[in-house]
């Protein structure tokens, strides 16, 4: 069994983490958070010494044998959490975002490498099922099909999601980096590296652009906004490539555990993996838009009246 502490427990992804730890045969030993709203907890590990102070959390990682720091806290945070699980000697596990910008990533690289410790991320979509079908149809097809690829990520938010820190987009990263990441993670281990990038729209609750990989040209929209969708049919999550469509609306429930027990047994994804998608959405993030124009994604026509 392994001694897990965890920073950010009252988040809104903490009760994934803490299915996982549990799942897993694991034990929560100290959890740190600013909220005291973190109730939650009692449904897994009610013995579990809670912080809301950052200072006497770190003193009892000091003072405690642990194995892993789990990191939930906000995307901008991230950095310096996991910063100070190495500084404990504690591998980490961090909810993706695993950083904002590449050069925090390069750093961290650095600084695992000098301290013997493991850095992992959860990229859980790499394990859904569909993917692991589409993966290998893509494989089979790598050298002789180029795909035409149209994904589409509508899950929405209440107002409550830009009041919160995820609104700002110099703590969450914004729209493709916060709700996006792990999609353009996907593209790339799906369809190989970035050719070209193009971004179409990229505002609060909706983004949208043109990514041409090796092996794809993709059109891409991402939202919160629940209105761009006909008919209400929401959440919408889903891509079709070269005509074959796959979903991933269902199917999630689970990963958070399959990719606790991926990390146990030394199959995490780890820094390097996840460099690509941060080097993507940090340059959707700086780049200006053009417009909608070329290859663009089809349901932005149906909302450009609203677009400024």
């Amino acid at each position: 069994m392994k001694n897990f502490g965890l920073i950010g427990l009252a988040g809104y992804v903490a009760p994934r983490h803490l299915k996982a730890i549990k799942d897993t045969g694991n034990n929560l030993v100290a959890a740190y958070d600013t909220s005291d709203a973190v109730g939650v907890v009692d449904r897994y590990f009610p013995n579990t010494d809670f912080f809301t102070d950052q200072s006497l959390f770190e003193t009892f990682l000091t003072e405690n044998k642990m194995d892993f720091l789990t990191v939930c806290s906000p995307n901008h945070l991230h950095y310096r959490h996991v910063s100070q699980g190495l500084k404990h000697n504690l591998n980490v596990i961090c909810e993706k975002p695993l950083v904002l910008n590449p050069a925090e990533a390069y750093d961290l690289l650095e600084l695992e490498k000098n301290s013997g410790l493991s850095i992992n991320t959860i990229l859980q979509l790499r394990l859904h099922p569909n993917i692991i079908e589409l993966k290998k149809r893509v494989v089979s097809e790598m050298n002789s099909k180029i795909h035409d690829v149209e994904l589409t990520y509508i899950t929405p938010r209440g107002k409550w999601y830009h009041t919160s820190w995820k609104g700002d987009i110099s703590k969450s990263g914004g729209i493709a980096t916060n709700i996006g990441i792990h999609l353009f993670d996907l593209l790339t281990y799906l369809f190989g590296g970035v050719k070209q990038s193009i971004v179409h729209v990229h505002q609060a609750n909706v983004a949208a652009g043109f990514l041409e990989l090796e092996n794809a040209r993709i059109k891409w929209l991402l939202s919160t906004n629940s209105t761009i969708v006909p008919n209400s049919q929401v959440p919408l999550r889903s891509m079709n490539v070269s005509g074959d469509y796959v979903e991933f609306n269902s199917g999630f429930e689970e990963l958070h555990t399959k990719s606790y027990q991926e990390i146990l047994t030394g199959n995490g994804f780890g820094i390097e993996t996840v460099i690509p998608s941060i080097e993507i959405t940090h340059q959707i993030r700086h780049t200006e838009p053009t417009g909608i124009k070329a290859d663009y994604h089809p349901l932005l026509k149906s909302i450009q009246n609203r677009l400024p």
